[in-house]
Formats: structure tokens, C-alpha cells, sequence
């Protein structure tokens, strides 16, 4: 049976706002998900907005490693994972014809560069359109904005979709430094939204389309799409 091909997309966004600090993706966000779907025996590509080696959200890699995720120390001391990331392809370079799912890690750089990105949105788009799966965590989720089917319709109008919350923005002092809140974007194009408690794990799927709330959500969202693509692959064999 062929290997599921899985690109991952990361923000290249690197500013939070006028506040001076820095963001970036999520590092355990990307981390977990990446291992989770090698182990399945998936290929899998690191792609970014931009391309190249993209800013992580400092937050995600404490400097004390022995408080980072075992999956973050594992990918710091995999040569060929530090690679990838720090050569990430562009998403105007990834194709849909070449992918059987996408993945959208969070992080807070994702609510500048991921809602109006083209390439993305059509990269999102396409891999639904063509029977693949799509996944999003936390801010991820910012990338499905854009996303319209061939007949004009947002990709996530009627979905049941989640994301990190309206309250935990405000409970992590960011309501005022992000450029929207996603939860209430999102329920704006008509999203079916499915929140859970702060910051605990929380994950919808809703056939091929899985969504988490928070870092604590990105293993069940990669079992989640795990699960669609191992579906797809038993309804082919019949």
C-alpha cells in the first residue's frame, strides 16, 4: 500500500504585533504531529510560508531542556528533521497533486500570514477537493480562512471546526495583540465551533477535516488525520 504523503505548513511570521516580542510557529505543535505520522510511515514534507528556516514562538522552546516536549528534544537532535525545517519548501511550491493530507501547526505568527496567503488557501482547497485530509491546531486554523471551494464557497462555512479559543486568547493576555480573535472569525464565515475547556485537550473530526483547540490537542489531531487517510485507503481497497 502506497505511504500517505503529508505536507506540513508552518507561519513565517516572526513579529507579534506592535508589542516588540517575538512569535513564530509552535514548536510541539509541529514536533509531535511530524513524528506521529513518520512513525505511521508517512513521507513527509516541512513547508513554510516563506520558505527556509521560519521563526518558532520562544515560548514553545524553553531554554531548560528538560522542560521541553520529548518530541521537541527528539526533533532538535534529528540532523535530518533540523534540516528540513531550516530548508522548508514555500507554499507557492507545494503542490496538491503531489499531497494526501496538510497539516497547519499553530502558533501566533499564523494570524498574520496564513489567512490571506493565496498559495495556501488554494493548497487547502485542492487537497479537500481532490479527497484528502486536512488538519489544523491551535492558530492552524487561521490557514483554513481563506480556503474556497471551486464553487466560491468557504472551505469552512457548516464545518464543525475548533481553534484556540476566544477566552484563551484573553486568558493568555493576547485578545489585544492579534489581529482578529479566530474563534470568532471563524464562526463569522459560519463555522459550526466546538470549544473545549482552556487549554485542555479538545479535537474535532468531521470526516476528512480535523481541528484542535491548543498544544494539548496536536497528538489527537494527528491520530485524527491518521485515522481519515487509513480510511480513505481501506475505502480504495475494496
Amino acid at each position: 500500500m502506497a505511504k500517505s504523503r503529508i505536507a506540513i505548513v508552518v507561519t513565517s511570521h516572526g513579529k507579534l504585533g506592535d508589542s516588540g516580542d517575538r512569535t513564530g510557529f509552535h514548536y510541539e505543535e509541529m514536533t509531535t504531529p511530524y513524528y506521529e505520522f513518520l512513525e505511521d510511515g508517512a513521507e513527509v514534507t516541512l513547508g513554510s510560508i516563506e520558505g527556509g528556516a521560519p521563526p518558532h514562538d520562544p515560548s514553545s522552546l524553553p531554554e531548560n531542556e528538560d522542560e521541553r516536549p520529548e518530541s521537541v528534544r527528539r526533533f532538535l537532535k534529528d540532523p535530518k528533521a533540523v534540516k528540513a525545517l531550516e530548508h522548508s519548501v514555500p507554499v507557492r511550491d507545494l503542490k496538491a497533486k503531489d499531497f494526501d493530507a496538510v497539516y497547519l501547526p499553530g502558533g501566533h505568527g499564523c494570524m498574520w500570514d496564513m489567512p490571506d496567503n493565496d498559495a495556501l488557501s488554494r493548497l487547502v482547497s485542492e487537497i479537500y477537493e481532490k479527497g484528502g485530509v486536512i488538519g489544523a491546531v491551535c492558530h492552524g486554523p487561521a490557514g483554513l480562512i481563506g480556503a474556497r471551494l471551486s464553487d466560491g464557497t468557504p472551505f469552512v462555512k457548516d464545518r464543525l471546526v475548533n481553534s484556540f479559543t476566544d477566552e484563551e486568547e484573553r486568558k493568555a493576555e493576547k485578545d489585544e495583540v492579534v489581529p482578529f480573535l479566530l474563534e470568532t472569525q471563524l464562526r463569522g464565515l459560519g463555522v459550526r465551533f466546538e470549544g473545549g475547556k482552556p487549554f485542555e485537550r479538545h479535537v474535532c473530526r468531521e470526516g476528512r477535516v480535523v481541528t484542535g483547540q491548543n498544544p494539548a490537542s496536536a497528538e489527537g489531531v494527528a491520530h485524527g488525520m491518521l485515522m481519515a487517510l487509513h480510511a480513505l485507503k481501506s475505502q480504495a481497497a475494496e
